[in-house]
Formats: structure tokens, C-alpha cells, sequence
């Protein structure tokens, strides 16, 4: 329990006295924040629904943020915008997720 709030406190401090994000990064760490939010939900669905695994939560926390900023920086160096079909794959699946985890919740 001790480790989350250690994170959050760690990010808040980096977001205080980092508060600027380069011009470059930006459409990156929008898809990493995307498959970051992505994983905690998608690890608090399988919680709630009793098949949680922290490898299979772990491996996809890491495999779906790295092939998501991979897609992300092949586009911009195509000159394509890829990140929008990452955040669009994410965002739906963040909806769906929320709204597995209030179905469950109102079921008990």
C-alpha cells in the first residue's frame, strides 16, 4: 500500500518542479498516459472480476505503453499522425473498462 502512494507523491513533485513537457514529447507522453491509464483499469477490472495476474498486468503495463510510443514516434517520423490511432484504440478501451468496472460495482 505504501508503494502507490510513494508513486503519486514521486509524480507530483516531478510535475511541480518539471511542470513544462517539450513540443516533441508531447504527442509520446499523451499515448504513454493513455496505455498507463489503459493498465490500471484494465488491472481493476480483473480484480474485480477475480482473475487478476500481476505478470499479466506488469507485461502489459510495459508491452502496451512501449508499442503504443513505438507507433507514435514512427509516425511522426513518417509524417504520419499514428498517435491518434493509438488514442482512439486506448480511449475505447478505457470506456469499456469503466463501464465493466461500474456494471460490477452496482451488482453487489
Amino acid at each position: 500500500m505504501i508503494y502507490p502512494i510513494i508513486g503519486v507523491l514521486v509524480g507530483i513533485l516531478v510535475g511541480l518542479y518539471l511542470p513544462i513537457v517539450p513540443q516533441a514529447y508531447v504527442k509520446l507522453l499523451s499515448v504513454a498516459l493513455m496505455a498507463a491509464l489503459d493498465s490500471g483499469l484494465g488491472g481493476i477490472r480483473a480484480a474485480k472480476e477475480g482473475c487478476y495476474d500481476n505478470e499479466i498486468f506488469i507485461s502489459g503495463f510495459f508491452v502496451n505503453g512501449l508499442l503504443a510510443v513505438f507507433l507514435c514516434y514512427s509516425g511522426i517520423r513518417l509524417g504520419i499522425d499514428l498517435y491518434f490511432v493509438a488514442v482512439l484504440a486506448f480511449g475505447l478501451r478505457i470506456f469499456t473498462n469503466i463501464a465493466i468496472i461500474r456494471r460490477l460495482y452496482l451488482k453487489k
